[in-house]
C-alpha cells in the first residue's frame, strides 16, 4: 500500500506526514534524529491492514518546516499534540526510534491519556545530560554515525559512495535505497546534503542536554525493542527503564540501531505480536 502525502498547518510550522489509512486502529510513527518518515515504510505496509497510520517528518526534518531554532522537547510534543487533533484522535499507540525514544517517555508523563501502547526503538540519552559535555557536542556531531550522512557531499555519487558505509545503509538493499534518496536534496551552492538541519540537530541536542526522560513512574504498556547491535546491550543501560516503566516488555531482536530498516521481518512481527496484545482492551468505541 503505497502511503499518501499529506499537510498539516500548525501556528508556527507546516508539519508534513505520510499516512496509510486502511486499518482503524490509530498507531503514531516517530522516527529518530536525522531520519524521516519513510523509514517506518517497512512496518506501516506490514500493519496497513489493522491500523491507521501516521509517520510525520519532525520539525527540522523531512518534508516538514525547518525553523532557526525552538526544538525543544516541549515544541515537538505540541506538533504531536496538534497531529492528534487534527487527525480526530484522543489517543494512539505510538512508537519513537532512538531520540523520539526519550521523547515518547516525557511525552507520556504529560499526557498518559494520549497513549495506548508505547514502543521504544534503541532510545538514546534517556538521562538528563551534565552541561558539562555541552563541549563534547562538536566531537558527537563528527563521530555519531547517524550524523554522518548530513554532509555536505560534493555530488549526488559522493553523498551515495559514502552513506553506504553507514549502518542503517548496510546492505543498500530497495527499503534502504528508498529512505536515503528521500532524506537528500541538492543545496544552492550545488553540492548535496541532507534535508535535517544544522538548526534541528543543535537545537535537539540542547534539550536532550537539559530535559530528564525518565523520572516518574509510567504505567502504560511498554515494548523495549532491543536490536542485538544496538546502543542498548548493558543491563545498566536497562535499569532506568526496568525502575520506570511499570508495564514494560522486553524483546531482543536482529540488526543495529535501526532494526525496521536492517532486519525489518522479525522487527515487524515483535512490534505486531506486542500491539496486537494491546488492541482489545484498550481500543475506543467507534
Amino acid at each position: 500500500m503505497t502511503p499518501t502525502r499529506n499537510t498539516v498547518s500548525l501556528p508556527e510550522i507546516q508539519l508534513s506526514y505520510l499516512e496509510w489509512n486502511q486499518g482503524s486502529e490509530p498507531l503514531l510513527l516517530l522516527h529518530g534524529l536525522a531520519d524521516h518518515a519513510l523509514v517506518w515504510s517497512s512496518l506501516a505496509e506490514y500493519l496497513a491492514e489493522s491500523y491507521h497510520i501516521i509517520a510525520p517528518d519532525m520539525r527540522g526534518h523531512g518534508e516538514s518546516s525547518k525553523p532557526d531554532d525552538d526544538y525543544t522537547f516541549a515544541s515537538a510534543i505540541a506538533d504531536l499534540e496538534a497531529l492528534m487533533d487534527h487527525l480526530g484522535w484522543s489517543s494512539a499507540h505510538i512508537i519513537g526510534h532512538s531520540w523520539t525514544g526519550k521523547l515518547a517517555p516525557i511525552w507520556a508523563k504529560q499526557h498518559p491519556e494520549r497513549f495506548r501502547s508505547m514502543v521504544l526503538v534503541d532510545p538514546i540519552f534517556i538521562w538528563k545530560m551534565p552541561s558539562m559535555l555541552k563541549v563534547t557536542f562538536p566531537l558527537l556531531y563528527r563521530i555519531l554515525p547517524f550524523l554522518k550522512g548530513m554532509g555536505p557531499f560534493e555530488s549526488y555519487e559522493d553523498a551515495e559512495q559514502k552513506v553506504r558505509q553507514l549502518s542503517q545503509y548496510q546492505d543498500w538493499t530497495p527499503l534502504q535505497q528508498q529512505v536515503f534518496q528521500a532524506s537528500i536534496e541538492q543545496k544552492p551552492d550545488g553540492s548535496w546534503g541532507s534535508k535535517f538541519t544544522v538548526a534541528a540537530r543543535d537545537g535537539t541536542f540542547e534539550d536532550v542536554m537539559l530535559v530528564a526522560g525518565l523520572t516518574v513512574p509510567i504505567h502504560i504498556p511498554t515494548l523495549f525493542v532491543q536490536p542485538e547491535k544496538g546502543v542498548n546491550r548493558q543491563d545498566w543501560q536497562l535499569k532506568p527503564y526496568k525502575t520506570y516503566l511499570k508495564n514494560l516488555q522486553v524483546c531482543q531482536v536482529p540488526g543495529n540501531h535501526w532494526p525496521f530498516l536492517v532486519a525489518p521481518e522479525e522487527f515487524n512481527r515483535t512490534v505486531e505480536a506486542f500491539l496486537e496484545q494491546h488492541r482489545e482492551a484498550t481500543a475506543e468505541p467507534g
